[in-house]
């Protein structure tokens, strides 16, 4: 056999027995009379020792070994004389009698250690040696052991894992599919779901009343750290539930795995707050709530006292940074350059300094010290606090604080990895208006059902229509969202008319749902958590990239394997697909 035990599995217990160990060649030291070798496999790091006076064969082997080549060694186990707590096996090692290489390796372009000295797109490139990392495997075991976790809730609730098609039609609202052309069907074309939404409301009707799968989803969309083209989700749908019940029920997922795998509870139930009051008070519909800094609006206090800035703007609103009244004026500088960047568009920050020498402020000309400190008791400002404040339109500022608050709140140290505050936001608006296609667009997705109390308005004023619709959030993160879906045939119509669809284009793309509600089609909701972001979080990373075996790099390509690449004439032929060839071999 090529090994009777791991390199991670040895212990004192194990003195004095002969082994057989195989893996790759972490690093081999060299200190005369004695030679060591630290072999690395999946399990761990084991200590290989070489006394040049006992094993001549052994020792003329040690100078044919490189990093990274392959072997397997038999010999004894002992008690190291220095002891490494910091590994598991650091209390023994092996004294060798034999070295077999089993496959020689080249230099690795990088090396293979925690605090490695390969870049991102170069350890992408050579990923199969980046995943040798300790570092990124713990990622890959923390993503399994989640996946069983997940598994073992549903199943444990009455959940029938079911896969659904990767192939299948595509639907243009939303984000952007992948197609795939159909070589039987000329002309025609798949689309890689974005996600199973369609599929698992049929698996309702069918009767399937509890249903998840852990699923992989494709959109052709810009990527950034948390989003990559191809990703996972933890997909669910029930049957004969309202909003409540599938809030408990996902709540209930979270908990398990915050125990299970964190070994963190929650004493009290997630909280629990609206789009509008999220959108008021935090400027995003996800917000971060390991710190407090609400944003207060400040709009009639700060008008007409002559300061055109504040007097010519429809939105003036602040926030009050706690601790930060001792920020240079360097500082202030620094911070006012970062909000006036184009990706947060302020045309300026204006500060209110509650210092041990009183109220100071960058619009004194305009504001008394009484005005200032009535500014920070509308915050509960105290001394050592600073209020910042923008202004402009509403939307656009309120994004611009929102950008402000998380970014103080780096600065100040607030916001913690290892602390999690779930939350869940609800009453979403159901549509969203498009100044740019003068149209309403389904803010979550067109099988999202509006909440009854707001069906007077669903014709006449549909903006104002608030959707039965849920996300989860947890540090600022949005891990999962879902709703209550519309069952009745009718409603839906309704629905596809709002958005602008005609007859003809809703049971062009969608006619198989809506024939399928005319049977009977129950009452049902569902979900869906981001795995990739879910497994990121609990790896403390800010990145999906390294949670993921084979990540795509920010160009949407797998330099590793150098994809998506061109396809031969004869395919493309094959496919009846015409595109110009001169550089296609």
């Amino acid at each position: 056999m090529y090994r009777t035990h791991t390199c991670g599995e040895l212990r004192i217990a194990n003195i004095n027995t002969n082994v057989t160990l195989a893996g790759w060649v972490q690093r081999i030291r060299d200190f005369g009379g004695m030679s060591f070798i630290d072999l690395r496999d999946r399990y761990g790091i084991t200590q290989l020792v070489i006394d040049e006076n006992t094993n001549q064969p052994v020792v003329a082997q040690i100078g044919q070994l490189g990093r990274e080549y392959v072997i397997q060694v038999k010999g004894m186990v002992r008690e190291r004389s220095s002891k490494n707590m910091n590994i598991p096996t650091g209390e023994i090692e092996i004294a060798l009698t034999e070295i077999l290489i089993l496959n020689p390796s080249l230099v690795p372009p990088f090396t293979i250690q925690d605090d490695t000295d390969g870049g991102d797109e170069l350890r992408m490139k050579y990923r199969y040696l980046d995943l040798r990392r300790n570092a990124v495997k713990q990622n890959i075991e923390l993503r399994h052991k989640m996946a069983q976790e997940t598994r073992r809730y549903f199943d444990d609730q009455g959940f029938l894992e079911i896969e659904t098609p990767v192939l299948m039609k595509s639907t243009p609202e939303g984000a952007r599919d992948f197609v795939v052309p159909s070589r039987t069907n000329p002309g025609m074309f798949y689309a890689l779901p974005q996600s199973p939404q369609t599929f698992k409301q049929i698996l309702m009707v069918a009767g399937y009343d509890r249903y998840f799968q852990i699923v992989k989803c494709f959109r052709d969309e810009d990527l950034r750290a948390d989003r990559q083209p191809e990703f996972t989700q933890i997909d669910c749908e029930m049957s004969f539930v309202e909003q409540e019940d599938i809030l408990n029920t996902f709540e209930g997922m979270l908990r398990h795995l915050f125990k299970k795998i964190k070994g963190i509870g929650f004493d009290q139930p997630f909280l629990r707050m609206s789009f509008e009051d999220a959108m008021n008070n935090y400027g995003n519909d996800k917000p971060d709530l390991r710190f407090d800094m609400k944003i207060h609006e400040l709009t009639g206090k700060l008008q007409g006292k002559g300061f055109g800035v504040f007097d010519q703007s429809p939105y003036i609103g602040g926030i009050c940074a706690t601790g930060a009244a001792n920020y240079s004026r360097k500082q202030i500088d620094e911070l006012t350059e970062w909000v006036k960047r184009p990706q947060i568009g302020a045309k300026g920050l204006i500060y209110i300094r509650f210092g041990n020498d009183g109220v100071k402020s960058s619009i004194d000309k305009f504001f008394n010290a009484e005005e200032l400190a009535e500014i920070g008791n509308l915050f509960g400002a105290k001394t050592g606090d600073m209020i910042f404040v923008l202004s402009g339109e509403k939307k656009k500022t309120l994004g611009q604080l929102s950008e402000l608050r998380l970014e103080t709140g780096n600065r100040l140290g607030l916001r913690d990895k290892n602390r999690f505050v779930p939350l869940w936001v609800v009453d979403f608006p159901l549509f969203e208006w498009d100044e740019g296609t003068q149209r309403f667009y389904a803010m979550h997705h067109p099988f999202t059902s509006p909440k009854p109390e707001d069906m007077e308005f669903f014709e006449s004023d549909p903006g104002r229509v608030r959707a039965n619709a849920y996300d989860c959030v947890v540090n600022g993160v949005e891990l999962g969202g879902g709703s209550i879906r519309i069952h009745d045939q009718k409603l839906q119509q309704k629905m596809f008319k709002v958005l602008g669809f005609t007859k003809e284009q809703a049971e062009y793309q969608f006619g198989f749902i809506m024939n399928a509600f005319t049977y009977g089609a129950p009452p049902h909701g569902g979900i869906a958590f981001g795995f990739d972001r879910l497994v990121s979080m609990f790896s403390g990373l800010d990145s999906i990239r390294d949670v993921i075996a084979f990540p795509k790099n920010n160009s949407g390509r797998d330099v590793m394997i150098d994809s998506p690449s061109t396809i031969s004439k004869e395919q493309l032929e094959e496919l009846q697909i015409s595109l110009d060839l001169k550089d296609n071999k």
